[in-house]
């Protein structure tokens, strides 16, 4: 009989689940460090929230434990890659909450609009300041949804019934999705300067990270009202302080912060600022909902071996899991290279697998493949909801299968429609597992990928190679190999250059400045798969 802890408190139900499915379950929670270490050695299964921290420790005491199970979708509290590499299954449940967040986004726009914590402090200190809060209907007026995702498209159906106006930006919500949410998709500036309110739902990234700053607010319209229940970080505070110091932003609602607890911050004690302590998830719904979920995926994950929701792995058995690792990691590349070139809505993906890698399960492949090509912009992609996050976003999924093997024994070739153009990229694995690149869009090209790549689009001029290599060298940065592909003698040509060191953007900047180049772009690629 397989055995599960439950160390943080949750729904009994959860209990319940798994106990009806024939597995012993004890809850014994409130452990510290060393307490949970003594016994997690007993278990297979672990479910937690967020107050048990699995650490590198813990996991080496777990001898028997096969799957975590965390009932939210943050997992900061367990180290994945020391879970990983020791073959435990970590899962979450990333849609429990959704509904919960999106409804706290939307009582934070109305406290707002009505001034109602300020209100009702006023009323309970004994005034009657009637006139002095004069609030504003948000009936007719325009939400600027940015991240239009799972939550942000409930936080529009609920705007919408509200006669609101809706625009949405999210670089992943194609024409016909934008449709089908009755919003208007919009490019980032355009929210800003049309929106009376603006909601954030979109995680936090490099592409993200103060995706509100003192420039970004000044595009806004004045007297603007802006709420976070996402992501702290989103927002620069300090700009959003002197925002609103300035008159400019009328007001803010914040659900999250840089630093958490927040228990001090420049923010506070603002009548004009709302806030409230990460309570985006906090309903007796949310919190049963995940604990039933967490129990029902790992129930199914001990008894039949189905993965539902993991971080760290993809669906795939362990017969499978020998030969589709080359192809996962190619797959993965593959994605990643196109995903990061990739900077307007994707509209569609096809992948064509041709040769031996026919053979396979391909399933796992186009997932990972989908996890490389969506994570430069999207947070907690994993190969099992990869496809489901496209979905979402209206992004069309195929894939196609030869068996006849052309110029290699197998290739992977993935095509991507977006709003303005389409592109494609092919590699193959040649021995021993090594994958690479031998296309791109159409430009026969033989590259091995390495963590630090440039790319260059460039006209074949003479002189050209040499400006470049002269630009990169004055920067101190190395030249590990070097691939050339083009058209034909002074047409289109594609560099792909791996290098040494790191390409701060202000020499990708003077790369793209040389005569003759048309795009340039710095690449980054793990080798995880």
């Amino acid at each position: 009989m397989y055995k599960v802890l439950i160390s943080d408190k949750m729904s009994p139900r959860a209990k319940d689940i798994l106990a009806e499915r024939g597995i012993e379950v004890h809850e014994k929670t409130g452990l510290d460090a060393a307490g949970l270490k003594a016994i997690i050695g007993d278990y297979h299964g672990l479910a937690i929230r967020s107050s048990s921290k699995v650490t590198p420790e813990i996991l080496a005491a777990a001898t028997n434990l096969k799957v975590i199970g965390r009932a939210g979708i943050g997992v900061d509290n367990v180290d994945v890659p020391a879970a990983t590499a020791r073959g435990v299954v970590v899962m979450n449940t990333p849609y429990g909450n959704s509904v919960t967040t999106a409804e706290h986004a939307i009582a934070m726009m109305f406290a707002l609009a009505r001034q109602l914590p300020a209100a009702n402090a006023s009323t309970h200190a004994g005034k009657w300041e009637k006139s002095r809060f004069m609030g504003t209907e948000v009936t007719g007026k325009t939400l600027g949804i940015i991240g239009c995702g799972n939550i942000g498209s409930i936080v529009a159906e609920r705007a919408l019934g509200l006669r609101m106006r809706v625009v949405a930006f999210d670089p992943f919500l194609t024409a016909e999705r934008a449709v089908e949410l009755g919003v208007e998709k919009a490019e980032l500036d355009t929210v800003l300067a049309r929106a009376d309110f603006i909601t954030l739902h979109t995680p936090l990234n490099d592409k993200t990270r103060n995706i509100l700053n003192a420039d970004s607010l000044k595009k806004t319209r004045k007297g603007v009202y802006i709420i976070n229940c996402a992501r702290g970080g989103l927002i620069d505070e300090a700009a959003l302080k002197d925002a609103i110091d300035s008159g400019h932003v009328a007001g803010a609602a914040l659900d999250v912060f840089l630093e958490e607890p927040a228990k001090s911050h420049p923010l506070f004690g603002n009548e004009k600022v709302v806030a409230t302590p990460h309570l985006g998830a906090s309903t007796h719904e949310a919190q049963e909902n995940v604990a039933l979920q967490v129990a029902e995926q790992m129930a199914d994950f001990l008894l039949t071996g189905a993965v539902t929701h993991a971080v760290n792995m993809p669906s795939v058995s362990g017969e499978e899991a020998a030969r589709l690792k080359p192809f996962l990691r190619l797959a993965e590349l593959l994605g990643s290279f196109a995903g990061q070139l990739t900077e307007s809505g994707l509209k569609s993906v096809s992948i064509d697998y041709c040769g031996t890698v026919t053979e396979l399960n391909t399933k796992p492949l186009t997932a990972q493949l989908m996890v490389g090509l969506l994570e430069p912009l999207l947070d907690a992609v994993n190969p099992v909801n990869a496809l489901m996050l496209a979905k979402e976003r209206g992004i069309a999924v195929s894939e196609t299968r030869h068996n006849r093997k052309g110029n290699y024994h197998n290739s992977i070739t993935l095509t991507i429609r977006t709003e303005q153009r389409t592109r494609s990229v092919t590699g193959t694995v040649f021995a021993p597992d090594i994958p690479r690149i031998v296309e791109i869009e159409g430009i026969p090209i033989e590259a091995n990928l390495g963590p630090r790549m440039l790319f260059v689009r460039n006209q074949d001029k003479p002189g050209f190679i040499g400006s470049l290599g002269q630009a990169l060298g004055d920067a101190g940065i190395n030249i590990a190999t070097f691939n050339l592909g083009r058209t034909a003698p002074g047409e289109n040509a594609i560099l792909l250059i791996e290098v040494d060191e790191d390409i701060p953007a202000a020499i990708a900047q003077k790369i793209s400045a040389l005569q003759n180049v048309v795009q340039v772009k710095a690449l980054r690629f793990n080798f995880r798969a």
